[in-house]
This record gives structure tokens, C-alpha cells and sequence, in this order.
């Protein structure tokens, strides 16, 4: 505390000392009858080379930092798709630096050479259209050609894979990652948030979560069946706010109940297939070196970004909307551990969007494994699908019921008297 207080006496006792200083230097110009705003030749050339000495140092600077911080301990791209982009700012660089150390010599050269002489008018130069043509259709045409290359690589990065593309999903929300890779058809299957529970946090869309979610939503603990029976049972007394409440939240599931019956009605149970045999996976994210990847990406709740650094790569997860981008890894976890020489090293996936108060432990380990430890791992993972680890009862085809309740047999006319056959469009 008292290192605290004489620094603080210092910096004010120095202030004052300098201010002092100038009302002695403004009183013996007076006194020697100079005008404080008169500078004379021998100051006027000392400013000029002061600004040369000033652009040296500028771009003295300027290079060692980008030496130094260029690339802020990336270290090389670790994807296919990176080492382009990584080509495209390196070009980027080179032409805003060839236009940085142009312009600012051009300025501080002049500012040194064309310092004011005593006797030597200033020449007035108002106008030249050649040199507006000049300096308006070169860098229009620099601004082009950078256009063109990153739309053409964004474009690339952006568009729908080929076949041999391994697809994988991953789902944001407030504060953490799920990936969700498709199965042996290499389809991920449909989702729907209206399904979205416990045991179904991805809001997969197949038979048995559709009967499941009306079921939930009918006969749940915050069911329709439920708040109809507190609002209509005489022994329970409710004051205003609560039954505005209640019937609030009657007509929003009325409402969910109506459009998950025209799911069910409209649904294709053909294609169940492609999400019974999707896998989920949390904490780390696995891929396989020189294996191209699809991403999509889903947010549940707010805005969120997908940044991979070392993969150069980003795209905004946006809610009830997905977006897409694909890369090749290339070089493996334990091969970037030897080039970073660094044993703890590991990719990751993280949020760059500040998307609430936990923002800054949203994030996701990747591992890049060889082909072979990744087909191990893969091959386990093909044993903990969606449909064994989230209906365990849907797997025996002797089962003759998958799902906790035959939503078929739930008369929805006894929720919505005023439709009489739910079943039918809405």
C-alpha cells in the first residue's frame, strides 16, 4: 500500500514539475519577444528527421513482431483445406504490407524531403484525374482478385461433399459440444427440437421417440393431462397469476401435442434407419488422418461459432438453421505433438462467439488418429448406436413394443375436444 502512495506522489509531483517547466519556457519567449507559435528552421528540420528516424523504426517493428507473433503458436495447418487458406492470408499479407511500407515511406520520405523552407511557397496541386483513375482502379482491382480467391475457397470449403465424405453433426448449446456421426449408411438421421428429452437430446426423429414425446407430453409430471387436472379439480386452489400461468403453458403444449400428431401421421418409417444407427459422442471428437469430413452444425439455444485453430477453420452454429463446412486432416495428434514439440499438445474445438457467462469453457478435445487405431475406435463406437444406448429396448426384434407406451392407444380427443380425430392433419 505505501509502494502504492510514492508512486502515486511521483507521477503527481512529476506532472506538476512539467507543467511548471512549460510556464517557464512560454515566459522567456515573451521575454525574448517570440511568438510561443513560431517554430523556427532549425526546429522544423529537427521534426522532419525525427519522423525518418520514426518510419525506420515503424517497420523495424513491424517485422519483428510479424517474425516473432505471426501465426500466435498455431503452428503449421493441420488440414488440407487449411494449407489454402493458410496461402490466401499469406497473400492477404504480402499485398496490405507491400501497400503498408509503400505508403507510409511515401509519407514520412515527403514529410522529411518537402520540409518547410524559408522563402519557398508551397506548390498547389487541387486536382490530376489520372492519378484519381490511378489510385481508384488499382486497388479496385487488388480488392478483386482477393474477393474472387476467398469467395472461390469458401465456396469449396462450404459446398455438399461427395460420397466419400464421413459426416459428422455437431450440436451446440450453453456450454459444451456433442458430435453425432453417421452410421454405416453415412446418413444422419432427422431431428426435430419438439422431441428433444432426456434420453433424446438431440431430438432424433424416429417412430418411437415421436410416441415418446406424445406420450411425455400427454401423461408427463408437466403433461397436458396434468395441468388440466389442477385446473379443473375444484379441491385445488389457484390464485390468478398461477392459473394464467398454467393455462399459458396448456395452450403451447396443446399447440406442440397438435404438431407432433401431424409428425407422426406424416412420418416414413424407412428412414428410422439412418438414426438408430448414428453414434453420439461427447468430450473428445475422433478423426481419421487423410479421411475428408462433413460438418453440420446446430445450436439449441443461442448463437454459437465452431473454431478449430489448427485446422483453420469456423463456422457460426445459428439456432433452427444448419450450416456446414468440410476439411481434411492431415496430419495426426501424435505427429503435431513431435512438430509443436510439445507431449501435451492437442487440437480442439471451441466457441469462438461469446455466448454467455460460461463462454469460456465451451470446448471440445479433438484427437486425429491413423487410419488403423481409428477404424479400432470406430468399430467399438458402431456397438453404443443411438438405438442401444438411448432405446436399449428397441434393439431384440422380438420385442413387440419399444417404447414405454403405445402412444396409438392415447385418445387425443380427451385433450382436444374440439378436434375430435387428432390423427388427421391440423
Amino acid at each position: 500500500m505505501e509502494s502504492k502512495l510514492i508512486i502515486l506522489l511521483v507521477v503527481i509531483i512529476a506532472a506538476v514539475a512539467i507543467a511548471q517547466l512549460v510556464r517557464v519556457y512560454e515566459l522567456s519567449s515573451k521575454l525574448r519577444g517570440k511568438n510561443e507559435h513560431e517554430i523556427n528552421q532549425k526546429d522544423n528540420n529537427f521534426n522532419a528527421l525525427l519522423l525518418l528516424i520514426f518510419m525506420f523504426l515503424q517497420f523495424f517493428g513491424f517485422i519483428y513482431l510479424m517474425l516473432v507473433y505471426g501465426w500466435t503458436g498455431r503452428g503449421e495447418a493441420a488440414s488440407i483445406q487449411g494449407k489454402e487458406t493458410d496461402w490466401l492470408l499469406s497473400l492477404n499479407f504480402i499485398i496490405v504490407s507491400t501497400m503498408f511500407f509503400f505508403t507510409n515511406a511515401l509519407l514520412f520520405y515527403f514529410s522529411y524531403k518537402y520540409v518547410r523552407k524559408p522563402g519557398v511557397k508551397a506548390f498547389y496541386y487541387p486536382h490530376n484525374n489520372k492519378l484519381e483513375m490511378f489510385w481508384t482502379v488499382v486497388p479496385a482491382c487488388i480488392l478483386a482478385v482477393i474477393i474472387i480467391l476467398g469467395l472461390k475457397s469458401w465456396n469449396e470449403i462450404t459446398s455438399v461433399s461427395g460420397s466419400d465424405a464421413k459426416v459428422v453433426e455437431l450440436y451446440s448449446k450453453q456450454f459444451d459440444w456433442t458430435a453425432r456421426y453417421a452410421g454405416k449408411n453415412n446418413r444422419l438421421g432427422k431431428f426435430d427440437y419438439k422431441l428433444t428429452s432426456d434420453n433424446n437430446e438431440l431430438g432424433l426423429v424416429t417412430k418411437n421417440t415421436i410416441d415418446t414425446a406424445i406420450f411425455h407430453m400427454l401423461k408427463g409430471v408437466t403433461g397436458i393431462e396434468s395441468i388440466q387436472t389442477k385446473l379443473n379439480d375444484p379441491s385445488i386452489i389457484l390464485s390468478d397469476s398461477v392459473r394464467i400461468s398454467l393455462e399459458k403453458k396448456l395452450s403451447s403444449k396443446e399447440r406442440l401435442i397438435r404438431l407432433m400428431y401431424q409428425m407422426k401421421e406424416n412420418h416414413d418409417t424407412k428412414v428410422d434407419g439412418d438414426a438408430w444407427d448414428d453414434f453420439i459422442q461427447k468430450d473428445t471428437l475422433y478423426l481419421c488422418v487423410n479421411q475428408l469430413y462433413e460438418f453440420k452444425f446446430r445450436s439449441r439455444d443461442v448463437l454459437h461459432s465452431a473454431y478449430f485453430p489448427h485446422f483453420r477453420a469456423q463456422m457460426n452454429t445459428v439456432p433452427g438453421l444448419t450450416t456446414r463446412f468440410k476439411f481434411t486432416p492431415d496430419i495426426t495428434t501424435n505427429e503435431m505433438k513431435i512438430k509443436m514439440k510439445n507431449e501435451n499438445f492437442n487440437y480442439i474445438l471451441m466457441c469462438n462467439k461469446i455466448c454467455g457467462a460460461s463462454h469460456y469453457k465451451m470446448n471440445m478435445k479433438v484427437i486425429v488418429l491413423s487410419k488403423a487405431d481409428y477404424i479400432k475406435w470406430e468399430a467399438k463406437k458402431m456397438k453404443e448406436t443411438f438405438k442401444d444406448k438411448y432405446f436399449p429396448a428397441a434393439a431384440p426384434a422380438k420385442s413387440p413394443n419399444p417404447v414405454p407406451v403405445d402412444s396409438t392407444a392415447v385418445d387425443s380427443s380427451a385433450v382436444l375436444p374440439e378436434k375430435k380425430d387428432s390423427n388427421k392433419k391440423v
